[in-house]
């Protein structure tokens, strides 16, 4: 994998990360009920959850190349449509609406089980790595290149919501991130749609 490559793949992961959803509900709602470390550990396991659907995609994605290439270069293009798809999408978006967090004490047992679930159970993650990842595998894919991906996809999703657990217990951000949701969504749809394009384009 190149570093080009690399970065494209890292700018993604980041804009995913940072989209307003049902995980950062997740995270909120532990760190603002129960406090940083519970906050913490909910990003933590949610990331584990986002390892194992990356880890599971790649490594699919890199059988079909070799057992399908037809099958594959399908998959490829539709990936591609799916990516532009939510690069539209996210153009067109205003914003995400108002988070609604509710405080309830809970167990760090309980944050940790709601982090790895409410990634495990996103079927949008499975749509969302397999239009990503099938832009960047390739029948020349090394083992190191798949443990690459997976580990940014997940170190990535690990470090935005631990920062989030962290700022929240400093200050409001997550009326910041509220008001500024428009603008990374426009940023999205822009580097979504050009994936997409390079894809057709090649």
């Amino acid at each position: 994998m190149t570093l080009t490559t690399w970065f494209s793949l890292v700018a993604i992961c980041c804009l995913g990360a940072m989209s307003p959803g049902p995980s950062l509900a997740v995270v909120l709602r532990h760190t603002v009920s129960n406090g940083r470390i519970h906050g913490v550990i909910t990003a933590i396991t949610h990331a584990i959850g986002v390892a194992l659907w990356a880890l599971l995609t790649v490594w699919g994605l890199a059988l079909l190349v070799v057992e399908w290439p037809l099958m594959y270069k399908f998959l490829t293009y539709a990936g591609a449509a799916y990516l532009m798809w939510m690069g539209i999408k996210a153009l067109r978006s205003n914003g995400a609406g108002p988070l609604n967090v509710v405080p309830v004490a809970a167990p760090i047992s309980e944050a940790a089980r709601d982090g790895l679930m409410v990634s495990l159970l996103n079927p949008k993650l499975a749509f969302f790595f397999t239009a990503l990842f099938s832009q960047f595998v390739s029948a020349e894919l090394l083992l190191v290149d798949k443990l690459i991906m997976t580990g940014t996809a997940s170190i990535i999703d690990a470090l935005w919501y631990i920062i989030v657990a962290v700022a929240l217990s400093h200050s409001k951000v997550l009326e910041k991130l509220q008001r500024r949701s428009a603008l990374i969504d426009k940023i999205s749809g822009v580097v979504l749609l050009g994936l997409a394009l390079r894809v057709v384009t090649l």
